[in-house]
């Protein structure tokens, strides 16, 4: 059975998960108050941004680029935060953001006044030092040791606050609720008495939300008390909880061999299409397969670059897999298509849509000239 007619390897959105997943996102901000943002880092497919707006306040960017696509395609509000912003860019950035981020307190006597004179909510990203990663996602934690991201305790200046409208945090990547009460602890024991006249908080990204196992009534106690206690407007910037388990990226077997193991060579890419799984590591689901040796078929599921290390890793099936069937990887919306690169002239994936009638609708195809544009 193929899972879809469209030429492969193809991102498929599924538009009536997605709408599962904004549903419960809503339920939140309406029991709360709170506004929910697109963290525009996990996903910026813009051609589902008219959906999604019926459900998000609006989006979050990293820098310029990301700042214009949500000002331009979603609209709502644009919140920005960057580590470091760029002097050439910042006047553009200005154009899009309604809300500036700063890492520290050079940045912000940097480019505040720029800020401010924009009619600029402004903020300041603090570090709560409070790891919640395992050793083994070190790489994702905000608040490890020498971390460059937000401020810490010990380099905070309250008498620069001046202008400064709210704070933010971030700590979580991928967690449950019991995490952000940690961390909510760890904040007001470094940063509470800083709150007064303060307007907002933002709570940043990696609530899984809408994973089945999420406690979402301790997230709403949590953002309910914050609320209260300071009286501020709460922001969550979640991009895999929108997205979570709504997408889908569907390969075709172009060779089978055998080298101490059954190998299969698909028309994707791990180090292309998914880097997460070589940089996380990641094991994605696969369609109608299971873990190594459980069905009575197992293969090595590899991409088609030249990196030895193009390898997404063993599942068993039912069935022997043969030249030209599909193999269908599952929770593919999240960090691929921002993060696709064409290394080795490997091509793009096709991204499509499957709207609630079950039809799959491509919206963008990619050639020649977009690998040939990316060079010189």
């Amino acid at each position: 059975m193929r899972f879809t007619e469209l030429p492969t390897p193809c991102f498929i959105v599924d538009e009536k998960r997605l709408v599962q997943n904004l549903a419960v996102l809503r339920g939140v901000a309406d029991r709360t108050g709170a506004k929910i943002l697109l963290a525009q880092k996990a996903f910026s497919m813009f051609s589902v941004y008219p959906l999604l707006r019926e459900y998000l306040a609006g989006t979050t960017a990293s820098g310029l680029y990301e700042a214009r696509l949500g000002k331009e395609e979603f609209g709502g509000e644009t919140h920005v935060y960057s580590p470091a912003y760029a002097e050439r860019e910042f006047g553009e950035i200005l154009h899009y953001a309604d809300h500036i981020v700063f890492n520290s307190f050079n940045q912000w006597k940097a480019y505040g006044n720029l800020a401010r004179a924009a009619g600029k909510s402004c903020g300041l990203r603090l570090n709560p030092e409070c790891s919640t990663q395992p050793a083994e996602h070190a790489m994702y934690d905000p608040c490890g040791p020498t971390s460059r991201l937000g401020i810490t305790e010990a380099n905070f200046q309250p008498e620069l606050l001046d202008g400064i409208e709210g704070f933010h945090f971030h700590t979580l990547c991928e967690q449950n609720a019991d995490d952000l009460v940690r961390t909510v602890a760890a904040f007001e024991a470094r940063f509470s008495e800083y709150m007064e006249g303060i307007k907002w908080l933002n709570l940043g990204g990696g609530h899984h939300i809408t994973r089945d196992d999420y406690d979402v009534e301790t997230l709403i106690k949590c953002i309910c008390y914050l609320r209260d206690k300071y009286n501020v407007q709460i922001y969550l910037e979640p991009g895999e909880a929108v997205v979570l388990n709504a997408g889908y990226l569907v390969s075709t077997v172009l060779e089978v061999m055998h080298n101490g193991k059954d190998i299969a060579i698909l028309d994707t890419s791990a180090a292309c299409h998914m880097p997460d799984v070589l940089e996380m590591p990641y094991r994605p689901p696969v369609w109608r397969a299971g873990e190594p040796g459980k069905k009575a078929f197992t293969y090595l599921l590899t991409g088609r670059s030249c990196l030895a290390g193009d390898v997404i890793g063993e599942y068993s099936f039912d069935t022997r897999l043969f030249e030209g069937e599909q193999v269908v990887f599952g929770d593919m919306a999240l960090y691929t298509m921002v993060k696709t690169n064409t290394f080795n002239g490997v091509p793009l994936p096709l991204i499509a849509i499957r709207r609630a009638d079950g039809t799959d609708e491509a919206v963008r195809m990619f050639d020649y000239e977009d690998f040939k544009g990316r060079l010189s």
